[in-house]
């Protein structure tokens, strides 16, 4: 019996072939936290009395959901993790650096891999080849100490993607478009493997998208095969070396096959409070915004903000909507620079905010007011994520988000 992708990089770390359902101890390549989990992983990680890390260099702690720090309680915790990486030799991405989740695929995660991280979106290194997944800081903190894990092997939602999208359609509408179609919870620990000549032809920055987003739909990770865009990308970030690809086998088994027809997505929009509350842009009528955020692991790569700048390139904001643009990492935001992007987007009337989670997870830079509606380019669009159970918020891709800043509505032109 042939195995997925999610079978086979779980058998390499598990020292034997192994099968969906199966129980297993799988050894753990990188360990990351973050500075909402950080802290608790730190704290069960000296309950274990381990005087070190089972690997430092692979073992990294991430401020960017609060960074810069908006309190001083949250400062504290943010010195927690420094003091930490001090002592234990562990490698600190600090404020400005970026989003936990961009910061892995540029530096840190290879195909193959196993990364487990106590953050939800951990899953986006899915799009280089690796098994990528989130789990609770107690679990981390087992696997900074031991370099393994214990999980369940995950059955498998095979994604076939063929055709090419209509102008200004993203992998993100495509991704909505699933999360609608089979529910928030509708692939509930599963892996969702993508393939297809839609995904073979996508760019990585799109590819990130939809491994980003596969927690929404409830799965445990989201797989691509690693081809010669993955070793263009890790060859730009001086991984080439690093590059290897795994492929399912022809007769690996799925649970269940789902086919989609690219020329078919429309521009696909997440309604208030949850992801699969999704409807077109025809759909939806005209929805006034108060804010429109564009950022995020799931959509401030460069890629993204060219798209946005394209459309903004010598108009501005609505005079009624605030335009918050956030670069998902310093890699990110020095070439939004140097390609003249920032000063577009500033021209725009929009405000420019330092690299990290910003306002997605309603810390701080950008909390809506009761009744406000912000149309976001982020993942999640539950009751009070903004830092405001009484504000409405909207999903779309940059190229929607894009037009929306500039008519006062959510519009796709």
């Amino acid at each position: 019996m042939g195995q997925t992708l999610a079978e086979k990089i779980i058998s390499e770390h598990a020292g034997h072939n192994v099968k969906a359902g199966e129980l297993v101890i799988a050894k753990v390549d990188v360990c990351a936290v973050q500075d909402g989990t950080g802290p608790l992983t730190v704290q069960e990680f000296k309950k274990l009395g381990k005087t070190k890390l089972n690997n430092p260099a692979r073992t990294i702690l991430f401020i960017d959901h609060a960074s810069p720090s908006p309190r001083k309680e949250l400062s504290n915790t943010h010195t927690v993790l420094r003091d930490f990486s001090k002592e234990y030799g562990a490698v600190l991405s600090d404020v400005g650096a970026g989003v936990c989740h961009q910061r892995l695929i540029e530096s840190f995660v290879n195909p193959g891999e196993i990364l487990v991280g106590a953050d939800s979106h951990t899953c986006t290194s899915g799009a280089l080849g690796a098994f990528a997944t989130g789990m609770g800081s107690t679990d981390i903190a087992v696997a900074m100490a031991l370099g393994k894990t214990w999980l369940k092997v995950p059955q498998t939602f095979k994604i076939v993607v063929n055709g090419k999208f209509q102008k200004g359609i993203c992998s993100k509408d495509l991704m909505l478009h699933l999360i609608g179609l089979i529910g928030a919870d509708g692939a509930t620990y599963r892996a969702l493997e993508f393939c297809g000549e839609t995904i073979e032809n996508m760019e990585m920055s799109e590819r990130f998208t939809l491994a980003n987003m596969a927690v929404e739909a409830g799965a445990k990770a989201g797989l691509f095969v690693a081809d010669e865009k993955t070793k263009e990308y890790l060859k730009f970030h001086g991984r080439e070396d690093k590059f290897r690809s795994i492929k399912p086998d022809s007769d690996a088994v799925y649970e269940r096959i789902i086919e989609i027809n690219a020329e078919d997505i429309k521009h696909t929009i997440s309604c208030p409070h949850t992801v699969d509350n999704t409807k077109t842009v025809d759909e939806l009528g005209k929805v006034k915004v108060d804010q429109v955020f564009i950022g995020t692991c799931t959509n401030g790569r460069i890629e993204d903000l060219r798209i946005v700048a394209g459309i903004l390139k010598g108009k501005k904001a609505n005079p009624n909507v605030r335009l918050l643009i956030c670069p998902a990492s310093k890699e990110v935001y020095l070439k939004a620079l140097d390609e003249g992007l920032i000063n577009i987007f500033v021209e725009a009337n929009a405000a420019i905010l330092p690299p990290g989670c910003g306002p997605c997870v309603g810390v701080h830079a950008g909390t809506l007011a009761d009744g406000e509606v912000c149309l976001a380019t982020q993942n999640r669009n539950f009751q009070g994520r903004m830092g405001n159970t009484k504000g409405f918020i909207y999903l779309s891709s940059p190229y929607v988000a894009a037009y929306s800043a500039i008519n006062g509505y959510i519009s796709a032109e």
